[in-house]
């Protein structure tokens, strides 16, 4: 996996923005609030990521996972190396991380997230519409 992976990944989460931060760390974030950091540059650790409580402390047993810096007592992990994890539990980790920040996001702020999606939509039937005006 690679940052380019990485990116495509989590700006294919709904909601999710990038953000430059701290000098070298690309930031994803929902509602404006992080869910994953990854370092531009070689640092100690890979990425980090929100998780729940339980995969918390599963996590932090297992072989290049520990608990993030500053974050951890917010249960976030840091990941060492691009190949600690295979792919698919990568995207399910950040999926996780993604649905727990956003969960917390006020109501309101979910309720203008949902409406801006819905109002960006494209309707379903404007190809069809297109074809029969032009």
């Amino acid at each position: 996996m690679t940052i380019d992976w990485l990116r495509d990944f989590c700006l294919s989460l709904p909601h999710t923005t990038e953000q430059i931060q701290w000098g070298d760390n690309l930031v994803f974030k929902v509602g404006g609030k992080m869910y994953a950091v990854t370092a531009l540059e070689p640092a100690a650790h890979w990425l980090s990521l929100k998780c729940s409580g339980e995969d918390f402390a599963e996590l932090i047993e297992r072989s290049g996972i520990n608990p993030a810096p500053y974050l951890a007592r917010a249960h976030w992990v840091a990941i060492e190396s691009e190949d600690t994890l295979p792919r698919a539990e990568m995207q399910q980790l950040l999926s996780r991380a993604h649905a727990i920040v956003f969960a917390k996001l006020p109501k309101k702020t979910q309720a203008a997230l949902a409406a801006h999606k819905s109002s960006t939509k494209r309707p379903k039937n404007a190809r069809r519409a297109r074809r029969k005006a032009g």
